[in-house]
């Protein structure tokens, strides 16, 4: 089962929760075994990679995509030996149609003695990864965007006390002539933020995107 995407929505996109697994029936012999992971970026895919490896050293292949970033995602897939196109591709397609970012997928199998072909492998190594996608918990994760934010002196309760209403956290302070910060706010609530910044501190404070 694929999931509905997310309507195109640039301020969100889902995720893993967890980690998960799904292994599928027996195919002429060979297993087929799918390990999910949350990841943030290509080193933690690699390193799940490595994980997965290690764990099931006597598996003839271990097939592996990963996805990262939104709304414009990179990505990487590799066959692990296997023909080319009949595995990794697979394997991305079904992190695609889920609609999820910002995860990695190895899809292990042990070989039963039979060749199933190159249409019988992409089926395998995809719907292992459907499968076990089917049944992992998801998450959103809400979009920010960085603004800088400078203000006078003067204006110092009232940003702060936005700030604490919002529970925003201010990164980077510098104090000159004015007090100038960043700070990390959810996509859908910068226009809001901004114009109640500008309310509290009567136009006196600046916003930048980052």
């Amino acid at each position: 089962m694929v999931r509905p995407m997310s309507a195109g929505r640039d301020d969100q996109y889902e995720t893993l929760a967890g980690e998960g697994r799904g292994e599928l029936e027996l195919i002429k012999g060979s297993r087929f075994l799918a390990r999910l992971a949350p990841v943030d970026n290509e080193d933690e895919a690699a390193a799940f990679l490595e994980r997965v490896r290690a764990e099931f050293k006597d598996a003839s292949h271990h097939c592996w995509a990963w996805r990262l970033g939104h709304p414009s995602p990179r990505f990487r897939s590799a066959d692990d030996g296997e023909p080319s196109g009949s595995a990794g591709r697979p394997i991305l397609a079904q992190l695609e149609g889920h609609d999820l970012s910002d995860l990695a997928v190895v899809v292990v199998r042990w070989f039963g003695g039979t060749k199933l072909g190159v249409g019988g492998l992409m089926r395998a190594y995809g719907g292992a990864a459907g499968h076990a996608l089917d049944r992992a918990a998801r998450r959103t994760v809400l979009i920010r965007t960085r603004l800088e934010v400078e203000h006078p002196y003067a204006c110092e309760g009232a940003v702060q006390g936005l700030l604490a209403a919002r529970s925003l956290v201010p990164v980077d302070p510098r104090y000159g002539e004015h007090v100038a910060f960043a700070v990390e706010v959810v996509e859908r609530d910068v226009e809001d933020f901004t114009r109640e910044l500008a309310d509290r501190t009567a136009g006196r404070a600046r916003v930048q995107r980052g």
